[in-house]
């Protein structure tokens, strides 16, 4: 999954319609509902304020709204555009100001879709990423080759007593790698906790 770093506003128009996007990290529904209310108060006089967020490590908590927009032209639109870009933890809020000139369901869903992407296109985006305490237990001979082996990772705690004892804050995604490598390394005498 990917997250917002920071707010970000996008605008771009389409046969004089308005459409301004904001991308806006969330990490609850009330702040997704703060967010929309605050952007809804600064654009107070536009036509419509259609959004989605999704929220949570597994994207589980998500909502899309049209706002007056024919059904399935910019809600669920934007919402394609945040899960497309693996984003969570974000509210995208489209407002429009109606330029005169109708633009139909297709054209509406290619706005919509337009500005979200710009939003998304323009934004500083980083991966999530999740970590686990790894600690090992092994014989000083092999001292060197465990921390030339977890060089990059870091190290939380030492105790060096009958054995070496460390502790490693590792992404969780390289876990059962570096496990295997203990292994290997110490001839299966390291122990793993």
């Amino acid at each position: 999954m990917n997250k917002l770093n920071a707010p970000v506003e996008a605008k771009i128009e389409i046969k004089k319609s308005i459409f301004i996007a904001n991308l806006i990290p969330v990490t609850s529904i009330q702040e997704a509902q703060d967010a929309l209310k605050s952007v809804s108060k600064k654009y107070y006089d536009a036509t419509h304020n259609c959004y989605s967020y999704i929220i949570g490590k597994d994207a589980t908590i998500y909502k899309y709204f049209d706002d007056g927009e024919p059904s399935q032209t910019a809600g669920i639109v934007i919402y394609n555009c945040l899960q497309k870009n693996n984003l969570t933890d974000v509210i995208c809020i489209v407002t429009r100001y109606f330029g005169g000139i109708k633009l139909g369901a297709g054209g509406l869903v290619r706005a919509y879709a337009n500005a979200a992407s710009e939003a998304v296109n323009a934004a500083s985006i980083s991966e999530i990423i999740e970590y686990a305490s790894l600690v090992i237990e092994f014989d000083y001979t092999y001292t060197t080759q465990v921390l030339k082996l977890l060089a990059s990772e870091e190290k939380v705690a030492q105790e060096y007593k009958e054995n070496v004892k460390l502790e490693f804050k590792i992404p969780t995604s390289k876990i059962e790698a570096y496990k295997a490598d203990l292994i290997n390394l110490t001839n299966g005498t390291v122990k793993i906790h």
